[in-house]
């Protein structure tokens, strides 16, 4: 196995074990050893059998399922745990992305000044673009929250997605902010150097000389770890939330709003609380997605690929589950980039049929992506991982400890 393939399968075994610790489910003193364990031999097996294009596509395609599970565990708190029909995740979605490139990019001088304008830039690090993100779009999801959530279901759902598109036509139309129609570029890789030869000046010289066989194209070997990170980090303090008084409030809130009220709750403050925080991640998701794609403009976040796709996540994966609402996104992540493949492969036949019938072929994807959702509602409605019904950890595991003493004492019999 050559240097190059060590490390990747190295860099690809963190962000593996990561995930692998999530999905086991025992005590932390087996499950990190054995996520361990699972993420060495599924990382090396990778880069050995797969070639370097494959892997490479699988690694990108990891980087915006991870995006898209950020949105997905966004949407969660607003929807799954406070019932906020939000259709404007696309909005939220586009404010966290520009104001990261604008916080994280240099203001255009000389030359370029005539070609892209921005209300700013201050060439910020990564860390604290990315907090900026997340602040911008707790404060946009406040400002909309105080007027918005007043509204129910339907006329609420109307309201957020017309606040969202006047967001995106905003940042279209208005080209002193964030250079309007024409693309937002240069914006900056966080760790980008690392792969660069010489390598980053504060990078130790073993290290330096361990990534040599880096290059700039293997970058996303580095950026599924952030994106993982960050992923990780949001579900863990999602997890406590909603295990918490508040969270028990929220889905109080969610059930019997009434029933709340009369128990001294501020179901108002709730409510907007739990908008905000979806906001806070949803902005944080824009900053992940302005970092790795380098280059966006307002096209970047229409309500179908932006608002759309997030809904069949969560309705997929479970709404009112974290860990339905991460399976879900890279599920149907899966199926909207597979049936690229497919109507690649079936566009000479349509050509055959018709031209015209052809050149629509990229709307099949669409239509299976609504099969999806069609299936989902009739015949799983609660989603792949239902709701759990006992939020308490105390009461999980003293429900757990009796199930197991019922199994033994079945055995014994």
């Amino acid at each position: 196995m050559t240097d190059d393939a060590v490390i990747k399968a190295a860099l690809l075994a963190i962000p593996l074990w990561i995930g692998a610790s999530a999905v086991i489910r025992t005590r932390w003193t087996i499950r990190l050893p054995a996520g361990l364990i699972a993420a060495i031999v599924i990382a090396l097996l990778a880069v050995t059998v797969l070639d370097r294009g494959t892997l490479s596509y699988l690694v990108s395609f990891a980087c915006m399922g991870g995006i898209y599970a950020l949105l997905a565990l966004g949407l969660n708190v607003q929807w799954g745990y406070a019932a906020h029909l939000n259709f404007g995740i696309a909005g939220l979605f586009a404010v966290g992305a520009f104001t990261t490139a604008l916080f994280t990019t240099a203001a255009p001088t000389g030359l370029m000044a005539n070609y892209t304008q921005q209300v700013f830039g201050l060439e910020a690090p990564f860390l604290v673009g990315m907090a900026a993100a997340g602040l911008a779009g707790g404060i946009v999801a406040f400002v909309i929250a105080v007027p918005v959530l007043r509204l129910r279901m339907d006329f609420l759902a109307i309201a957020t997605l017309g606040v969202a598109e006047i967001i995106r036509r905003i940042f279209q139309n208005e080209r002193w902010l964030a250079n309007g129609p024409q693309p937002l570029r240069g914006i900056p890789q966080p760790l980008h150097c690392v792969t660069e030869n010489p390598a980053c000046g504060w990078l130790p010289d073993w290290a330096g000389d361990a990534l040599k066989p880096l290059t700039p194209g293997d970058y996303n070997y580095l950026y599924v770890i952030i994106i993982t990170l960050v992923l990780m980090v949001t579900y863990l303090l999602l997890e406590h939330a909603v295990r918490s008084p508040w969270g028990r409030v929220l889905r109080g809130t969610r059930d019997e709003e009434d029933a709340a009220t009369m128990s001294g709750k501020n179901v108002t403050a709730v409510r907007i609380q739990s908008f905000v925080v979806g906001g806070v991640i949803m902005g944080v998701a824009g900053s992940l997605y302005a970092h790795f794609l380098v280059t966006i403009d307002y096209s970047h976040f229409r309500p179908l690929f932006a608002t759309f796709l997030v809904w069949v996540m969560l309705m997929l994966g479970g709404s009112g589950n974290n860990r339905g609402a991460i399976l879900g996104a890279f599920i149907i992540w899966g199926v909207w980039s597979g049936t690229a493949f497919l109507t690649d492969a079936i566009e000479p036949a349509l050509n055959v049929i018709s031209s015209d019938l052809a050149s629509r072929a990229a709307y099949l994807r669409w239509l299976l992506v609504a099969l999806v959702l069609t299936g989902i509602v009739l015949f799983r409605p609660q989603g792949i991982l239902a709701e759990e019904t006992i939020v308490s950890r105390h009461l999980l595991d003293r429900r757990r400890r009796k199930q197991g003493q019922h199994r033994v004492h079945e055995r014994a019999t």
